[in-house]
């Protein structure tokens, strides 16, 4: 249990209503982890079960392009276990899927398979929103939070680097380098029984060393205090290094053990001259499930090391599983500290200020949207938690659609619907959104005007049925908004909205220091179709006193 900030142990008190039992799943390419924990208001962390299995879900020497159908049922299998386990704890999970999953062209039906036998909604999350969440997990390990921090994690498909200071990412990188990935491409015997050849590991390090390089450039500009590590091939370094200097004791966390960059040279020399797998299982510190990898990862950390210029790394215990956790125990308390809505929203305005060409009517359009949506609330039949299809997720996403709606016009007035769903769904600018999010801003943005959502829309048309609908829903509120400022000029106030004793929804708009809204009234009439068939009644728009 550490308190964010300044590692003090604190308790948490079990009983209370106000911590409530969450779980964090993280499923990569190599393993699936699960932690439970009790989580407070406050941000305390008591955790209560950890699980893993290495399931090997990407297996590949270059793209990840797809995943087997074993690779599939394995995934899917200890998914179930999860569920199980969060059942067994009354937990709420979360779970989110990285390199493996983001890669795969298939991955619809990992996900598919996850939500219908596992019972396991999982989000697919970017390689940035990785690195954010690794760094809010190493922030509970570690007292690190006002120190700028290097931060370093090796996967089986990819390495996150991001330098951090408290709740902010400076800068973060997502590297297709992972403990998998190059021990396929370049680790494994051209022949069964063959060892790996000096020059093979040579080519290994050269491509590690190119990929990091342009990015070690980036944060030469600046400085870093602290330099941390996370997750197993670090561990598995530092468990190897501490055995070595006659320290393992058989501790279960090697969290705030420090290693030197000279340590992580020995320990990549000794690995490469123990060239069988079966062998390397055999020295102290190394884990025998990961033992035909390990060889590709720390050369990872090596090669990390000497581009960087690293001298000495802090390993960390916590790593995306305890981010995740954190994340959700903030959207669901409110907590301010690295608040997610504000991270999320600052984000969503950065990239309109970037691409949006009229911001402030973005903003009013955002405004007005959000009004009408609370009026309709009774009759849109959205669930009143704060889940996925629940009233407080809704209205965000409204609200980042109505921002962002217009962002495509840097590129085309005409057709810029269709480039605004293209420039949120490839920016790397929205920080806190997982994929699913993204893809549901995106299509509420590109709906915002022309076509309503079709089945011949393959976009729309690929999201789960309960996320069409929310498309619908609030695509329908905003093109009736965007009437609502057709003059770009403020004039309406406020929006009301009752229903009259035919069952009309009438809305009425106030307008603004006695200024007409005759055009705004007539605009949002011309726009009601859709917001009338996702309802189920008809609308009629009014001018108020």
């Amino acid at each position: 249990m550490v308190d964010p900030g300044d590692g003090t142990v604190t308790a948490v008190n079990s009983a209370d209503p106000d911590t409530p039992v969450l779980a964090a799943v993280d499923i990569g390419t190599n393993s699936v982890h699960m932690v439970v924990a009790r989580v407070s208001s406050k941000g305390r962390v008591e955790i209560l079960e950890r699980e893993k299995e290495m399931v090997r879900l990407g297996r590949s020497g270059g793209d990840m392009k797809e995943l087997t159908d074993e690779a599939i049922d394995r995934g899917v299998a200890a998914l179930r276990r999860c569920r199980s386990v969060a059942d067994a704890h009354g937990a709420e999970l979360a779970a989110v899927a990285t390199s493996a999953v983001r890669e795969a062209e298939n991955r619809r039906a990992f996900l598919d398979r996850a939500y219908d036998e596992a019972g396991v909604s999982v989000d697919v999350i970017s390689g940035f929103e990785e690195a954010r969440l690794i760094h809010l997990g190493v922030l509970q390990a570690l007292p690190l939070f006002d120190q700028r921090v290097l931060l370093c994690d090796i996967g089986g498909g990819s390495t996150e680097v991001l330098l951090g200071r408290e709740a902010d990412v400076l800068e973060s990188r997502s590297f297709r380098l992972g403990a998998i990935r190059l021990t396929e491409r370049f680790l494994t015997p051209k022949k069964p029984g063959e060892s790996v050849k000096a020059k093979q590991v040579e080519r290994c390090r050269r491509h590690a060393e190119a990929m990091l390089a342009p990015f070690a450039i980036e944060v030469a500009r600046t400085s870093f205090d602290t330099v941390v590590g996370a997750s197993g091939t670090i561990e598995t370094i530092v468990a190897m290094t501490l055995a070595e200097r006659g320290e393992g004791n058989g501790a279960r966390t090697h969290n705030g053990e420090r290693i030197s960059a000279h340590e992580v040279r020995a320990a990549v020399d000794r690995l490469v001259e123990t060239a069988d797998p079966d062998a390397r299982a055999q020295i102290p510190g190394v884990d025998a499930k990961r033992a035909d990898i390990i060889l590709g990862g720390a050369i990872i950390l090596e090669q990390f090391v000497e581009t960087f210029g690293v001298d000495e790394i802090v390993f960390s215990d916590y790593a995306l599983r305890e981010g995740v956790l954190l994340d959700q125990a903030r959207r669901r308390s409110g907590a301010t500290l690295h608040h997610l809505r504000d991270l999320r929203r600052q984000s969503v305005e950065h990239l309109m200020e970037l691409t949006d060409e009229h911001p402030e009517h973005s903003r009013e359009i955002a405004r007005l949207a959000l009004r009408l949506f609370d009026e309709l609330v009774p009759v849109l039949g959205l669930e009143s938690d704060d889940g996925p299809q629940g009233v407080g997720a809704a209205r965000e996403l409204l609200e980042a659609g109505a921002l962002l709606c217009n962002v495509g016009v840097f590129i085309s007035h005409s057709g810029h619907h269709k480039h605004s769903y293209y420039v949120v769904r490839n920016s790397e600018h929205l920080a806190g959104f997982t994929d699913r999010e993204v893809e549901l801003i995106a299509q509420i943005a590109r709906y915002h005007r022309k076509s309503a959502p079709k089945s011949k829309h393959a976009e729309w048309a690929s999201l789960r049925r309960t996320d069409r609908e929310l498309v619908r829903m609030l695509a329908g509120v905003l093109r009736f908004t965007i009437g609502l400022d057709r003059s770009h000029a403020a004039s309406v106030d406020d929006v009301t909205v009752t229903v009259d004793d035919d069952g009309r929804l009438v809305v009425c708009l106030q307008p603004r220091d006695g200024a007409s809204v005759e055009l705004e009234v007539h605009a949002a009439d011309q726009r009601r179709s859709l917001l009338e068939d996702v309802t189920g009644r008809s609308v009629d728009v009014r001018a108020g006193a």
